[in-house]
């Protein structure tokens, strides 16, 4: 059986091109690129190459590109960096990416306070969410762009503008938005913009920070003077050529690319609704991620899916955690207002640009097979 990848907001397999210029890089360009020597300004040639690659396909300035670890170390820097102040409020959703949740706890912890903000059944904060803050209080705001488990896509221009106009800061988790999305720094207004590679075909171990130029940020690793003295540690020059040469592809093509998704996306989509009877698309009223389908079979527990598609060969993930050894709705099903047990017989399959038509439709075969099966044992349990 040929498996099939459906799991592509987890990771997502790099490019061809990308491999082979990190190979390259890894041979001719090894030096430090923090060193004076000749080795050394080879390196930071392919480095400084890349920034401003990298800012220019994203709507930045080199000098406001900082190369972190990923999404996860560059939300944290951002969170941490912006917050040395005296405590006070931060403002964002319930269904928060884990990076930004467990930094704020950490938060919490000093004294900090969270405010949410309201989001509709769609997954989209309400219109009036910006008026709803208490921003006399407010000292961070943090969204998401692109939510990971939804797809969904917030219009976060409002809330931006507010936070300009009393100059909040306000950071924006973006990791699953670059690479499938048009993202441009610049007009979306935001402080900081975090981002990682492996999202969009790019290697593991390496990200952004986007900060708006001029902003303050407190360092909370301490080293070297890399990056400006604010992310210390070696840069990795053929992970960062890697991460840019990924995103130049997508950007090359990229209406194309999410036109072609989106349409896959879609097929799937509808071919679940037509096989599986009772089904639940999250979102589906929303602007979406044209790679995302976070969707619901009500009566079946979502973990007994995952498991059983996986022995048919098929990848994806639930939409809910697994805490204390029992399956928690996933909290942005709940800020959504989702019922229990729609939230967690949830599945998100996400799609790639690799991704067939072949493989969709074979995937709609054997997941409608699965959910038949299982609701045939359900019944018959009762």
């Amino acid at each position: 059986m040929t498996p099939i990848y459906l799991d592509n907001n987890a990771t997502t397999r790099p490019f061809p091109e990308v491999v082979e210029v990190m190979a390259e890089h890894f041979a001719e360009a090894y030096a430090n690129p923090g060193s004076s020597h000749a080795a050394g300004r080879i390196a930071r040639r392919v480095l400084e190459d890349a920034r401003e690659q990298l800012a220019a396909m994203l709507g930045a300035q080199p000098q406001e590109v900082l190369f972190t670890s990923g999404g996860t170390e560059s939300t944290n820097l951002a969170v941490f960096g912006l917050t040395a102040s005296a405590p006070g409020t931060i403002g964002l959703t319930a269904g928060e990416h884990p990076a930004t949740v467990q930094a704020c706890l950490q938060l919490e912890q000093r004294g900090w306070q969270k405010t949410h903000l309201p989001v509709d059944a769609g997954g989209c904060l309400l219109p009036d969410a910006v008026d709803s803050l208490p921003w006399d209080e407010l000292k961070l705001v943090t969204i998401i762009l692109a939510h990971n488990e939804t797809g969904v896509i917030q219009d976060v221009e409002p809330l931006s503008a507010r936070c300009r106009e009393l100059r909040i800061p306000f950071h924006l988790d973006a990791v699953q938005a670059v690479g499938k999305i048009p993202v441009d720094f610049d007009r979306l207004g935001v402080t900081s913009l975090a981002l990682g590679a492996h999202k969009f075909h790019g290697p593991r171990g390496v990200g952004a920070l986007l900060l708006r130029e001029g902003t303050r940020l407190a360092p909370y690793l301490f080293g070297g003077h890399q990056e400006a003295g604010r992310r210390p540690g070696t840069e990795p020059v053929a992970l960062i050529a890697g991460m840019t040469r990924a995103l130049h592809i997508w950007h090359a093509d990229a209406e194309r690319r999410m036109r072609r998704v989106a349409e896959l996306r879609d097929l799937l989509e509808q071919g679940l609704q037509r096989e599986c009877g009772s089904v639940v698309v999250h979102g589906q009223q929303a602007q979406r991620l044209p790679n995302t389908l976070n969707i619901a079979f009500p009566g079946l527990s979502g973990e007994a899916l995952l498991v059983a598609l996986d022995l048919q060969g098929v990848a994806c993930s639930l939409g809910s955690t697994c805490a204390s050894g029992s399956a928690e709705p996933a909290p942005v099903l709940v800020a959504m207002g989702c019922p229990h047990d729609v939230a967690t017989a949830s599945v998100r399959f996400s799609l790639s640009t690799d991704t067939t038509q072949a493989e969709v439709q074979e995937a709609t075969s054997r997941i409608t097979g699965v959910v038949n099966q299982l609701r045939v044992a359900s019944s018959v349990s009762e």
